[in-house]
């Protein structure tokens, strides 16, 4: 053994007798050593993620291996910093930061559920909740949600094979498997898994052969009784381009949906923001913020962020007025038109040749049933009602109802152009009123 490559390739040669090229992979593949002394080798490893798992399921392999080389006890010294002569610029792994840990995520009415049925699949509570389906619009928390999990789980079960994956990159590594012949690799990544977790799962409605990837990997972890928790920006009842059997089976454990945030809600959001950021912003400004910005976490936590680059550079204490300026174009002009829903029901109705008492009542008919969806689609479009507020409108009709109506009208103004331009119409003849 002549370098520290040398070295670390015997260790890894040892290591897979006892693993498998997968886990070798998925958990030294971006590993480097950095250092060597008679106390052991010092390896680099770039993630906190890593270094905590590899502490605590690999270390004993991982001194045994280097201690037959050596033919003496050898220790093995993980570290997040790299040799002078190797560093790059590199991104960290995603979800690793601190910040993704259920002790920072805000909870209010609009998440409550989610967030409870998450706790509940990662502190091993309930083996009912598989899989945990949980679904909303963008920017809403279900991604901080899933990295939650799986930063509980890995402090709690550090033995676990734990694997996180975008539907996305589940995707690609299918096809790239595909191309070379790595299929088996492939399956025993994700088939082999303690807890799988994927992030937009909707990306695979509609490619053949990764749903039919994914529905056997499903009931290979379900059978063995592995836990599996999605996320998507739909419920699985929506999708349509989904399987009719990947569908079923993606919905047969615990759906968990999570709606835009109400005013508290918000406004602690910004605060719990600043807290993480070590700065103070006033009531008035945390108000103006969580008033003005009303249906995306991410862009609250982005507001946040802008307002304190401002401040270092400024050095300066942030004011409304400061703020109205620095965030303008995040927020909804005011100057713009913003129809009410009365406005917009009464255009709508008017188009369909009805009123807006059958739109708001209980009314069945075809026609009354689709001009009701559209005004929902066009309220939920124009104003920044939620869609429980949407739904209070309507005779108390309930947020999954309103947001099954709205994805409705989504998906026919995709696949239909004489109707998208009939939707377009009634935009036009609701915007006219101001003119």
């Amino acid at each position: 053994m002549n370098s520290l490559d040398d070295i670390w390739a015997g260790v890894l040669e040892l290591m897979g007798q006892q693993l498998t090229p997968v886990a070798i992979s998925t958990w030294f593949g971006e590993c480097r050593p950095t250092g060597f002394s008679e106390a052991g080798l010092t390896v680099y490893v770039p993630s906190e993620f890593k270094r905590s798992v590899i502490a605590a399921r690999f270390m004993e392999p991982l001194k045994s291996a280097l201690s037959q080389i050596f033919s003496g006890e050898m220790d093995v010294f993980l570290t997040g910093e790299e040799a002078a002569e190797q560093k790059e610029a590199e991104p960290p792994e995603d979800g690793d930061s601190e910040e993704y840990t259920f002790e920072r995520f805000v909870v209010g009415p609009s998440n409550k559920f989610a967030h409870a049925a998450s706790v509940a699949v990662a502190e091993g509570q309930t083996k009912t909740y598989n899989p945990l389906f949980i679904y909303g619009d963008s920017g809403l928390g279900k991604t901080h949600l899933l990295y939650a999990i799986r930063h509980e789980v890995v402090l709690r079960h550090p033995e676990y094979y734990v694997v996180f994956v975008r539907g996305e990159d589940f995707m690609n590594e299918l096809i790239a498997a595909i191309q070379t012949g790595k299929n088996v690799e492939f399956r025993e990544k994700y088939r082999s898994a303690d807890f799988l977790l994927i992030d937009d799962i909707q990306i695979v409605a509609g490619k053949a052969s990764t749903q039919d990837e994914m529905f056997h990997t499903f009931n290979t972890l379900y059978e063995a009784k592995k836990q599996m928790v999605f996320t998507s920006d739909r419920p699985p009842s929506d999708m349509p381009n989904l399987t009719e059997r990947l569908q079923s089976r993606l919905g047969m454990g615990l759906l968990a949906d999570i709606q835009p945030p109400d005013f508290e809600t918000r406004a602690a959001i910004v605060r719990n923001k600043c807290k993480i950021l070590g700065m103070a912003l006033s009531n008035e400004v945390v108000n103006y913020i969580a008033e003005n910005m009303t249906s995306n976490v991410r862009q609250l936590e982005g507001a946040v962020l802008k307002i304190r680059a401002q401040s270092d550079l400024m050095n300066a204490h942030i004011t409304v007025g400061e703020v109205a300026q620095l965030l303008k174009d995040m927020f909804r002009q005011k100057s713009a038109y913003v129809p009410t829903p009365e406005d917009i029901i009464r255009e709508t109705a008017k188009y369909f040749s009805l009123s807006p008492e059958d739109l708001k009542g209980q009314r069945r008919t075809r026609n009354t049933a689709l001009a009701r969806q559209i005004a929902m689609y066009e309220i939920r479009k124009l104003t920044n009602l939620s869609l429980q507020d949407i739904g209070a409108i309507f005779e108390g009709r309930d947020h999954t109802t309103v947001l099954s109506s709205i994805q409705k009208i989504e998906r026919n103004i995709a696949d239909d152009a004489e109707f998208a331009q009939r939707v377009k119409d009634i935009t036009s003849n609701i915007n006219s009123l101001n003119s």
